[in-house]
């Protein structure tokens, strides 16, 4: 087992929701710490107010991953008098790292809005509003056949090979017929200077995201034979995979919405909603963004939503929804705390592939700032 440090944890974060998918202006990142540093345990927590940094104390926790970045707005000075300035404190003493995953963790694949879909069942999920679209490029690699194996695990197990959420490690190979000629001063894996050599080889093939490209090759020249490795880049233009804000997707069966509602608040945890339409009506057909979805209304509308499920519905906005006559479930921005366990869960699995010596906890903590009566 080994002692991973911040770098590391971040890696894994990286993996499941890449800082490339954030809203522009998000401050997302590394709020406060020094990611060098050894972490033993790691808390998930929607929010870090100063009751949840008290509990990062009391628990020993070395590092905090959140959804809602700490420093939202830039601080002007760090006055010890104030609530900001007594959480600075606190965590700088405590060498307590803090980092957010914001708008990245709402779009990625598996991440917060997924969350709340699956807990309430939905199949055939798609995104609503597209952010981010990814281009992809396919790498030909040649490699001796001695080679090949650790050439395709090169590839794979950094990002190539893998075609949306339903199939990964896809590789062409085909065997063919190597020659070179090594001049004075080089020093081939095979044959010597001077000599042409003929070598039975296999070109490995595969896509992947084109941002990923520099990873990639790297990992493959670092475990080729060869002293100069060929490696051919192709842009593809026919496949792309698209990003974005919300999922909508289907109920396995209509449903009237008065019932769908109380189904909604025993999913997530919630005791009091806010509605919008008639209760009457059947749906099946559910849009999610969750947070602020206020500006999305006509997006999920388009998408062709029964009911809108999301949090902070301004009172205009809910008469616009009355006009175009999309029913919402107005749950609140705390719904969003489905992260801490779907990234604990998460972060589980993949601390076990790579051995890591750590222990994952979610906040205990309330940070609703409403209370209902």
């Amino acid at each position: 087992m080994k002692v991973a440090n911040g770098y590391e944890y971040i890696a894994i974060l990286e993996g499941i929701a890449p800082r490339k998918y954030a809203m522009e202006g998000d401050p997302i990142g590394l709020q406060i710490g020094d990611l060098a540093r050894k972490v033993r345990k790691i808390m998930f927590t929607l929010d870090v107010l100063e009751n949840v940094v008290d509990e990062a104390i009391e628990k020993g926790v070395d590092m905090i991953i959140a959804h809602h970045p700490l420093l939202f707005r830039p601080l002007k000075k760090i006055d010890f008098g104030t609530p900001e300035g007594r959480i600075v404190k606190k965590l700088i003493k405590h060498d307590i790292i803090v980092y957010a995953a914001h708008t990245n963790l709402d779009i990625a694949n598996g991440g917060v809005n997924d969350a709340i879909g699956e807990l309430l069942g939905l199949d055939d999920t798609e995104i609503i509003v597209p952010t981010y679209t990814e281009t992809y490029s396919k790498i030909a690699v040649y490699t001796p056949d001695f080679a090949e194996e650790k050439i395709r695990l090169a590839l794979v197990n950094n990002g190539a090979g893998r075609f949306s959420d339903r199939y990964s490690e896809c590789t062409f190979s085909v065997e063919g017929t190597g020659r070179f000629l090594p001049h004075d001063g080089a020093n081939p894996t095979i044959g010597k200077p001077g000599d042409l050599e003929t070598v039975q080889e296999v070109k490995i093939e595969a896509i992947f995201p084109h941002s990923e490209m520099d990873r990639i090759v790297k990992a493959v020249k670092l475990s080729h034979p060869y002293e100069v490795p060929v490696i051919d880049i192709y842009p593809i233009e026919n496949v792309t995979s698209k990003m974005g804000l919300g999922r909508i997707g289907n109920l396995p069966k209509a449903i009237d919405l008065k019932a769908f509602i109380g189904f909604v608040k025993e999913k997530l945890s919630i005791e009091n909603v806010r509605v919008i339409g008639d209760t009457n009506r059947a749906v099946r057909k559910v849009g999610i963004i969750g947070g602020d979805g206020n500006k999305f209304i006509h997006d999920v509308k388009r998408a062709g939503a029964d009911v809108y499920i999301t949090g902070d519905i301004y009172y205009h906005t809910g008469h616009d929804l009355m006009a175009i006559d999309l029913p919402t479930i107005d749950a609140g921005h705390y719904i969003e705390k489905v992260m801490k366990a779907s990234l604990l869960k998460q972060f589980d699995e993949a601390s076990q592939v790579h051995g890591y010596e750590v222990d994952f906890i979610v906040s205990e903590r309330n940070t609703n700032p409403f209370t209902f009566y």
